[in-house]
């Protein structure tokens, strides 16, 4: 077969473009290798001065020796990072030069997400990091693995002291120990300051939920998910930039968050301890009180960020980060019967839940008080069967009543139009959407409990306004004679009769054992995660 010339030339080029493709991915896996192999010699950073005061001559390269030290010829191993502090009063300076005492050689980084004011007063050798970018430098410049050049970071607090050298070589042997298991940090006790407890941590990011709760103890140390308490962590470098938030605030909430969805796990050792050199760290009472008011506003901006909204502590109490009486709820409006939230791969959050139980006991009690015979509807009827409860991912709740006892309620007679807020803030409504009611949590929050009116015509219950939705079709009055007592979201509620055969009238066989999300076309439920 002849080739032409045309042919040959292109030949050539394919030939020529994958050689160099070859080269570099090769040029690409070495540089990589390297990043990895700390045995391979110190690497001097190669960013402009900017991104840390003072340039980054005090970040030495990684060595394969010991922790840095007088007599050491490698480079150092770790370097010490401290996070968090006030910029009003802190111990920044003194902590850096108790370090710099005992293991001169050691890289020492603190790091603020603003220019701290007043001014850091930090010794020759320790530098300051900025997380908030700048416009005029380079996005590497505010990015802490750019600084940070050895194998392990050691994550110390505020007003902690290094008394002996050696502590830091346990640490290091202590990590080094566990291998490649799932204990990927080591943990040691600050003194004088509340006592560190090991906890395990349980983080649902479908139910927008993490659940500490107490951990044992072991002959040789601890192991568990989490610390509470004021603790110096010891974590390889690798593993904390591989996190997607490294050095979040509050630090070690943020830290055990992350590593705990990772399935790793913290060593807390009972020595060596570190101790605290100044306390309390605050010298006056306002001071503290603006210390603890940025600790609850970072703990709150941390739980927007990962997606939490409920806490629940090792001592039994609860944190709330979610939606409230006086703010809108979680989520937006609802698009084919699909809230956002799925799309997420996450169910109703349950500070949302938590208002919708609120507002069905409340209008349950207004119902039965008023004399109006109600049932549970639709998917809420479902959840009573299932669940007892709320559907796990539903977003509002139905009740059905008889258009006949409307007159009986002093909320619903007179709402031909308009709405009203009751003195208790729940509004009450009659829904844009249809021929029936709505009652919100509040005019803020619109989570809320729709009440369909039906009325009986020759034996069937029936109503004037349909709603395409499936479940929203006539039924014998026999399901409602008479109604039965359930339990649903925490209160006793009526539902019909035969609960079974009336959702399977609405839903289609098997729907009680079967669940799915309302509309599977749009978004199917992983039956395998349930």
């Amino acid at each position: 077969m002849r080739v032409s010339f045309c042919q040959g030339l292109l030949t050539g080029a394919i030939a020529l473009n994958l050689l160099i493709l070859y080269y570099v991915s090769r040029a690409q896996q070495q540089m990589m290798e390297k990043r990895r192999d700390p045995g391979r010699g110190s690497r001097k950073a190669a960013l402009p001065a900017s991104g840390l005061e003072g340039g980054m001559g005090g970040l030495v390269g990684v060595g394969a020796g010991g922790v840095g030290g007088r007599g050491n010829s490698h480079g150092p191993r770790v370097t010490v990072l401290l996070r968090e502090f006030e910029h009003f009063e802190n111990y920044v300076g003194d902590v850096a030069r108790s370090f710099q005492h005992q293991r001169p050689k050691l890289p020492f980084l603190a790091v603020s997400d603003t220019v701290p004011y007043p001014p850091l007063s930090l010794p020759e050798g320790a530098r300051l990091l900025v997380l908030s970018p700048s416009p005029e430098q380079p996005p590497q410049a505010h990015r802490p693995e750019f600084h940070v050049q050895t194998e392990f970071v050691l994550l110390v607090p505020d007003g902690v002291e290094l008394e002996q050298g050696r502590a830091v070589e346990r640490l290091i042997r202590e990590l080094e120990g566990e291998g490649g298991g799932p204990v990927r940090l080591v943990a040691s006790p600050v003194l004088a300051r509340s006592a560190v407890q090991c906890l395990h941590l349980r983080v649902s990011l479908r139910e927008w939920t993490a659940t500490y709760s107490t951990a044992a103890s072991g002959s040789s140390g601890s192991v568990c998910t989490a610390l509470q308490g004021d603790a110096v962590v010891l974590i390889r470098s690798e593993d904390l930039f591989n996190l997607s938030v490294p050095l979040g605030r509050p630090l070690l909430p943020s830290l055990f968050i992350q590593t705990s969805l990772h399935g790793w796990k913290v060593k807390l050792l009972e020595s060596p301890c570190f101790s605290p050199s100044h306390r309390p760290l605050f010298s006056s009472a306002h001071n503290q009180w603006k210390a603890d008011s940025h600790l609850k506003e970072a703990t709150s901006q941390l739980m927007r960020n990962f997606g939490l909204k409920r806490l629940l502590l090792a001592d039994g109490k609860e944190q709330w980060h979610g939606c409230g009486k006086e703010t809108e709820r979680c989520f937006g409006t609802v698009r084919d019967d699909t809230p956002e939230y799925l799309y997420l791969e996450r169910w109703t959050p349950p500070c949302c839940l938590r208002a919708l139980r609120e507002t069905t006991k409340y209008v349950i009690n207004i119902l039965e008080s008023s004399g109006m015979r109600y049932w549970l509807e639709g998917g809420s009827l479902l959840g009573a069967a299932r669940h007892q409860d709320i559907i796990p991912w539903d977003y509002d709740v139905d009740l059905g009543i008889y258009l006949e006892d409307v007159p009986n309620c002093e909320y619903l007679k007179n709402l031909d139009s308009g709405s009203l807020v009751d003195a208790n803030g729940y509004v009450w409504e009659r829904a844009v959407e249809g021929d029936f009611y709505r009652v919100q949590y509040s005019e803020a929050n619109h989570l809320h409990v729709d009440l369909w009116p039906f009325y009986a015509r020759n034996g069937v219950m029936t109503k004037d306004t349909w709603m395409e939705h499936k479940q929203d079709v006539e039924f014998p009055e026999h399901f409602l004679q008479p109604l039965v007592p359930m339990p649903f979201a925490g209160v006793t509620a009526y539902g019909p009769n035969n609960h079974r055969a009336f959702l399977e009238l609405k839903f289609g066989e098997g729907v009680i054992e079967n669940p799915q999300y309302p509309n599977p076309a749009k978004k199917r439920l992983d039956r395998s995660r349930l």
